[in-house]
């Protein structure tokens, strides 16, 4: 009997090999998956040389590209506060420093907005020594000193990064240091001797998704191949994944398992063994404060006779949790038009960031009496987008941005309860004649869409007005209003209207706006977007023959599912670092990981619905579309450049126009420098100027 079972499985293997096979055949394209083959870049520079043609050499691009450049060149810009004990930490990227520099100088200084900068690392200095094109991803500190840390360093941007020990009092790589090679791994401190590492360790190491599976504790002067394992994790989860936080004179440590995108289990390492605690696996982690592990619930929570709702703001004392006690605290209970964002923590309070009808208020919390005990901020602008940009365990201090559509970003240091501003960004482009509204559309099923329009004061309501739409929808991100000096210049002062979209999918009204849109209900983002396209043709705003799209990654797909199943609506498509196959997506890169949001391809019941608006399936010979503009990157390694090639290639065939541009480096942004950023923006917008206007 039991060799007859085996039979039958090794039969049902090879039916299923030979299955995929079959699907693969059938895609003509996919030879395109194939990133660096000789043919598939050939195929790429084709198609490059088309693009930059047509956008290069014409007088907006050069216009353009110089003015953004001088931007993010711009020695009066922003430099963005990093707080690490003493220090402010910053990377800094302008025309003498391609690669960008790290520097830090004392808080006091900066606050007094001196320019004293200290250079600790010279990334383009690395570069020519090293013949690479290093992009820096940031410091992981062994605390409470500082004075150690493990730098994250990617060639190219991609998501693989490779973590050198490095000594900030020396400024210089530690000799023969902790070093673990490129990966899309993670690492943190258990002591100075010590590290918790997750990272390729050969074959089978790694999920489905691409990511560690196992997590090992690394001895200082023993080989990563003597590193013992504290957890290993079945492939098929998206990821193990190590960390740390310094709290009451103690280096604290543990694991979080995430199961899917959505549901992770988390593990406090207590005497060298994983203790598994008590959250709801689909809670967000937001953080730790002493010992209390805070959450953002995505359903309701039922604890010893007491429901916490969906969307509240709890903690879990991990002290008790440990001893088999559950000791919860309510933080906030948001209403149905608000949102948690965000959360900082400083030495004896945390700050949330509050999203409500998409505008953005922070409130401090104290634990009192083992009570959370808010006090909302209020010295801060009425209308915007706030930004937690970096705080201090070890103090109360705390930087934030404040900035909305027309207003130029402002920073904020904050100061137990003194606030003051710190720096403030130029302004880049006239915003005298702008005026921001916020507007509502119906979607199909009766939901109500906000979305923000900024436009000229004199606006007439001919249907003539060039617009571009900007929305995301998904993995429950918030868009927020946001001073962009690329919009500004490239659309605004172009005589362009802009509108950014807050449809479902995204976590602008908390976990029901997101969950609104997942799955089987992906639908409910798309058509939310297509009413708020006709809201703006009904109100004579603009019409198709002027109305364009911007999308990125997720955002992507949403602009290729436009195009496909409305392209009446739209004469510009921006479809950038998009997921564009949903049959083959989860086989590709990191695209495995996102089955919690969009389901499973290989699944019937899942494939049922995906195949339903999968852009790269519902592409017809005998349809008109927009000549939309595809934007990947060789470098991307989390969403497979095969996505856009394959359905430009597929275009093609058809005899559908299309522009394309595929970036040799840059990663998932598709750009590592300002002059890169600078020229990509800049064909963006030179595009969609000649299209809609």
């Amino acid at each position: 009997m039991k060799k007859t079972l085996s039979i039958l499985t090794f039969a049902m293997f090879l039916l299923n090999v030979l299955l995929l096979k079959a699907q693969e055949t059938d895609d003509p394209y996919l030879w395109l998956e194939d990133i660096e083959s000789v043919q598939s870049l050939e195929w790429v520079k084709a198609q490059n040389s088309v693009s930059e043609k047509t956008f290069k050499e014409t007088p907006l691009f050069k216009s353009l590209s110089e003015k953004f450049l001088n931007v993010y060149n711009d020695e009066e810009k922003i430099a963005i506060p990093n707080l690490v004990g003493k220090y402010v930490y910053n990377f800094w990227q302008d025309a003498q420093n391609e690669r960008g520099v790290w520097r830090r100088m004392l808080k006091e200084d900066y606050v007094a907005s001196k320019t004293n900068w200290e250079i600790v690392l010279d990334l383009d200095e690395l570069s020519k020594n090293e013949n690479k094109k290093w992009v820096f991803g940031g410091a992981i500190w062994f605390e409470p000193d500082n004075n150690l840390c493990l730098l994250s360093l990617s060639d190219g941007g991609t998501d693989k990064s490779e973590f050198r020990e490095f000594d900030a009092v020396k400024k210089e790589f530690v000799k023969d240091g902790f070093f673990i090679p490129a990966s899309k791994g993670q690492a943190t401190w258990i002591d100075i001797n010590t590290l918790l590492i997750a990272t390729d360790f050969g074959a089978g190491s790694s999920t489905l998704s691409g990511y560690p599976r196992i997590v090992k504790k690394w001895k200082r002067g023993t080989t990563i191949a003597d590193a013992k394992t504290i957890l290993e994790a079945d492939s098929t989860i998206v990821a193990l994944w190590p960390f740390s936080f310094y709290s009451n004179s103690k280096q604290h440590v543990g694991l979080i398992k995430a199961i899917t995108f959505y549901e992770s289990e988390i593990y406090y390492i207590q005497e060298n063994e994983p203790k598994k605690l008590s959250n709801p696996v689909d809670a967000e982690i937001h953080g730790f404060y002493n010992m209390e592990l805070m959450l953002a619930l995505q359903s309701d929570w039922e604890v010893d006779d007491k429901t916490y709702p969906s969307g509240a703001l709890v903690s879990i004392d991990m002290d008790d949790d440990l001893k088999g006690k559950m000791n919860v605290k309510l933080i906030y209970i948001p209403d149905d038009k608000s949102s948690i964002v965000s959360m900082s923590t400083s030495k004896d309070f945390i700050i949330v960031n509050i999203m409500e009808n998409v505008q953005n208020k922070l409130i401090k919390y104290r634990l009192i009496d083992d009570k959370w005990v808010g006090e909302e901020i209020t010295e801060l602008p009425d209308v915007g987008g706030i930004n937690l940009i970096s705080s201090d365990n070890t103090t109360n201090d705390y930087f934030f941005r404040f900035s909305n559509f027309i207003t130029p970003s402002t920073l904020y240091y904050a100061q137990n309860e003194k606030i003051q501003k710190s720096t403030q960004l130029k302004s880049y482009f006239n915003t005298s004649n702008l005026i921001v509204e916020q507007n509502w559309a119906t979607s199909k099923d009766g939901t109500k869409i906000p979305y923000f329009i900024v436009h000229k004061k004199d606006l007439k309501l001919d249907g003539k007005n060039p617009l571009l739409i900007d929305a995301y929808g998904g993995f429950n991100i918030s868009r927020q209003p946001n001073y962009s000096v690329t919009v500004g210049l490239g659309w605004l002062e172009q005589g362009g209207t802009y509108v950014l979209a807050n449809i479902r999918g995204g976590g602008e009204f908390g976990p029901s706006w997101h969950q609104a849109a997942v799955k089987e209900k992906r639908q409910n983002a798309y058509d939310d977007l297509f009413a708020v396209s006709e809201d703006l043709i009904t109100r004579k705003i603009t019409s198709p023959e002027h109305l364009g799209l911007f999308g990125w990654s997720n955002g992507g797909l949403l602009t290729g599912v436009a195009f496909t199943q409305r392209p009446d609506l739209y004469k510009a498509v921006i479809v950038g670092a998009p997921l564009l196959d949903m049959k083959r997506y989860n086989k590709l890169l990191a695209g495995a990981s996102w089955m919690g949001e969009y389901g499973n391809p290989d699944k019937p019941e899942d494939w049922a619905y995906l195949k339903k608006y999968s852009p790269y399936h519902n592409l017809f010979k005998n349809k008109n579309y927009p000549k939309v503009f595809f934007i990947t990157s060789i470098k991307d390694d989390r969403v497979h450049p095969g996505h856009a090639r394959k359905m430009a290639a597929k275009m093609a065939d058809m005899g559908h126009p299309f522009f394309y541009h595929e970036t040799i480096e840059g990663g998932h942004g598709a750009a590592s420098t300002n002059k890169q950023q600078a020229e990509m923006q800049a064909m963006i917008y030179t595009y969609l100027n000649m299209m809609l206007n």
